[in-house]
């Protein structure tokens, strides 16, 4: 087999993220592309150049810098990049991912190097056509695609959020081996009502409030319009919109392409598949369960959508298992402007007329877990503390094994510190937080705990959705994903264990969620058979040289 030859020569080479090797060019390589003079003369190893970066990596003294540090690295080389990520993807996945891009996006405006996507401005609307065709020659298997509104729990960013959609690519390829090259993330730049990003002189998004209603809907519909028609086969990852944006898109365009919502689906399947996981260890069924949520909107609804699909009732009756709690307190009928996704949760009045409440006629968290006596407790408020040591413990009181799930992230908006929880409880709480913590000692042992990270399941679930070329994300292919997960927990083995798998197994967790989704796209038709376990392995990019 001939030697591959990039389309690149000298300094345009050492340019090219895409090809470039730095010092792992060879002698003759160095003769062949006219590198010699731009590298210093000694050539070095794959590995010895990952260890050479990881060593300027450690040497970093914030998140920030190291963040920014294997920005640059990415911005170089992209094979080095990834190579690295894998080999440390613990230690550096928080970094990249949540909770570190946070900031990376507050500061995005401010400490932009290089751009990596593309920015579709709202004023450009009729340049869409154009710029689009100009991103790449090469097919396009994945977009993740923001408008930065709902940017982690720190609210509307701008076009900040394109840091998100780059980060979740990365995720895609560390963990779920999608060719980075066949991706694009983008922002979908409409404004922002951040008024601190407006008065910014360095802000370099559209200065205008939010676009909503008919304009923000004809701008989105011509870009999904466009992706259809430039990208048919393309899987569409929305990420970060608003609350009133995120759901009705989803259910706007799911059967028309095969799109996909992280904050709605991934984080209800990966959810859906801690509590799975959970219910093993206790030994209970899911129908048995009663659901107490703290947050309300897209992705407390999202997760708790996931679980009733998953309760085996139907989803009218489902609904029955669960409480939601948000900002005017418990939902219920009695409640206006609830969204068209809150409605269903909604309980009657009638239920609580005879609650003693702490502070009536409001009816909050307290009085539910007193009144309701949860078995499982979810978290998706972005309210740091919500989850305080009286309730814990009110709920332990009644409970033998609580399921507690602080879910919100970044760390600094977690419902509760697990540490908490673990001491609240007696160290009878199965745990699984939004962002990563360090292991809880009590008496004499580790308690580890399992994050809920949407890691877990989107690039296996991408991955599955490339291989078999689906036209659709069904609610059979996620809760197949869910399922797969469940499978992978070292909960089955050991009860004391986390309820998700360590991330030094990813690439094979994620090529079993692939292969479970795949098949499942068969059997909802909307995908043809095929050989799926040798489809993901021969798609599965690794970096090599």
């Amino acid at each position: 087999m001939k030697p591959f030859v990039p389309p690149l020569m000298g300094q345009k080479l050492l340019s090219s993220s895409r090809y470039n090797k730095g010092c792992a060019f060879t002698a003759e390589e160095r003769d062949l592309f006219e590198l010699h003079g731009y590298l210093p003369y000694a050539v070095e190893t794959f590995d010895l150049q990952v260890e050479r970066h990881y060593q300027q990596f450690l040497r970093c003294q914030t998140d920030m810098a190291k963040s920014t540090m294997l920005h640059w690295v990415f911005a170089k080389n992209i094979r080095l990049f990834y190579r690295l990520v894998r080999d440390h993807l613990k230690e550096i996945l928080p970094i990249l991912y949540t909770p570190s891009v946070g900031d990376r996006v507050q500061l995005h405006s401010h400490e932009l190097r290089k751009t990596h996507g593309l920015y579709l401005n709202y004023p450009d609307m009729d340049k869409m056509d154009r710029i689009l065709d100009q991103w790449t020659d090469e097919e396009i298997d994945l977009i993740v695609v923001t408008d930065g509104e709902g940017v982690l729990g720190i609210g509307d960013q701008g076009i900040g959020g394109i840091e998100i959609s780059i980060a979740k690519l990365m995720v895609y390829t560390a963990c779920g081996g999608i060719d980075p090259n066949r991706v694009l993330p983008l922002v979908l730049d409409v404004g922002t009502d951040n008024k601190t990003l407006l008065d910014d002189p360095l802000y370099l998004g559209w200065r205008h409030p939010r676009l909503r209603g008919a304009e923000y809907d004809a701008f989105i519909d011509k870009f999904v319009t466009l992706v259809k028609a430039k990208f048919p086969h393309v899987y569409l990852h929305w990420e970060d919109l608003g609350r009133e944006n995120a759901r009705a898109i989803l259910d706007r365009y799911r059967h028309q392409l095969c799109t996909f919502n992280d904050d709605i689906q991934g984080t209800g399947a990966t959810a859906l598949a801690s509590l799975l996981s959970a219910l093993k260890v206790t030994g209970e069924k899911l129908s048995d369960q009663r659901i107490v949520f703290f947050g309300a909107g897209t992705a407390g609804c999202g997760i708790a959508d996931q679980i009733a699909r998953a309760m085996g009732v139907s989803f009218e009756e489902a609904h029955q298992y669960f409480w939601m709690v948000d900002r005017p307190g418990l939902l219920t009928d009695a409640v206006k402007d609830l969204t068209y996704f809150q409605k269903p949760y909604a309980r009657s009045v009638r239920e609580i007329k005879n609650w003693k409440l702490q502070n009536p006629p409001f009816v909050g968290l307290y009085d539910v877990v007193k009144n309701v006596k949860p078995t499982v407790l979810i978290g998706c408020s972005t309210v740091w503390g919500a989850f305080t040591e009286e309730i814990v413990r009110l709920m332990a009181q009644e409970c033998k094994r609580p399921i507690i799930f602080p879910l919100s992230n970044p760390t600094s908006r977690s419902e509760a510190k697990p540490a908490d929880l673990v001491h609240w409880t007696d160290g009878k709480a199965l745990i699984s937080a939004g962002s990563p913590f360090d292991p809880v000692p009590f008496g004499e042992k580790e308690i580890q705990i399992a994050q809920s990270n949407n890691a877990y399941i989107f690039p296996g679930l991408g991955l599955g959705v490339i291989a078999a070329k689906a036209t659709e994300v069904t609610d059979g292919m996620l809760a197949a994903a869910c399922h797969a997960l469940s499978l992978c927990s070292p909960a089955l083995v050991d009860p004391t264990a986390p309820l998700l798998p360590s991330f030094a197994q990813i690439e094979q967790v994620s090529k079993k969620i692939a292969l479970a989704v795949a098949e499942q796209a068969v059997k909802d038709g909307v995908a043809a058979p095929q050989d799926f376990a040798e489809k993901i392995e021969a798609i599965y990019w690794q970096p090599k040289y």
